[in-house]
């Protein structure tokens, strides 16, 4: 016999070299995923956004964390209802808000008695449980009508009495929406749908 058909391959060698490659393999496919996630989906799909006040409450307190679709509104138009993320000036400073849709282009609003009016007709918004008309507060029991211009929406907080919202910043240009929020991620007790 020869010295080299002597010599096979060490078993315990090739388990090492195949360790190794699947451990190269692994590491190649989680930067890969981490490029993708951060540096396509991130920037372009979702985004995470913490809620800084009490303008939404009871729907989301403060510190909760949500997920932000920041595509959807290059498929369709925001609707009534959708909770957006957009920026404005508020209290003489640019910032990032999260608010209610509550009205379209063309749409009337206006309050009575802390209640929304939307062309004329009184809308049910059982997401509001905190007193909405604080006479001592202004633009809370009554304000408008208002009509929203073309590609502007109407927001307004859930916590009507405590937001700056656009009784006070105006309408919102519709290029300022960046996405909609659509799942709380924090605190686990909260998580869900929204």
């Amino acid at each position: 016999m020869s010295e080299g058909s002597s010599r096979g391959r060490d078993p315990r060698e090739e388990k090492r070299k195949s360790a190794s490659r699947n451990a190269l393999e692994f590491a190649v496919t989680l930067l890969v995923a981490f490029v993708l996630v951060f540096g396509f989906i991130r920037p372009f799909v979702v985004m995470a956004y913490s809620i800084p006040s009490v303008s939404m409450v009871p729907t989301l307190e403060v510190g909760d964390r949500v997920l932000v679709n920041k595509s959807i509104y290059r498929f369709k138009e925001p609707e009534r209802r959708d909770i957006v993320i957009f920026d404005a000036v508020a209290n003489g400073k640019p910032e990032t808000l999260i608010k209610r849709v509550v009205g379209l282009p063309g749409d009337r609003i206006s309050l009575r008695d802390g209640i929304l009016y939307l062309n004329g007709e009184r809308q049910k918004e059982p997401y509001i449980v905190n007193k909405p008309c604080v006479r001592s507060l202004p633009k809370t029991c009554s304000f408008g009508p208002v009509t929203v211009p073309k590609d502007h929406i109407f927001v307004m907080g859930d916590n009507r009495a405590n937001s700056e919202d656009s009784r006070f910043i105006g309408p919102v240009p519709r290029q300022s929406v960046k996405g909609e929020a659509f799942f709380r991620f924090w605190p686990p007790g909260r998580l869900g749908a929204l």
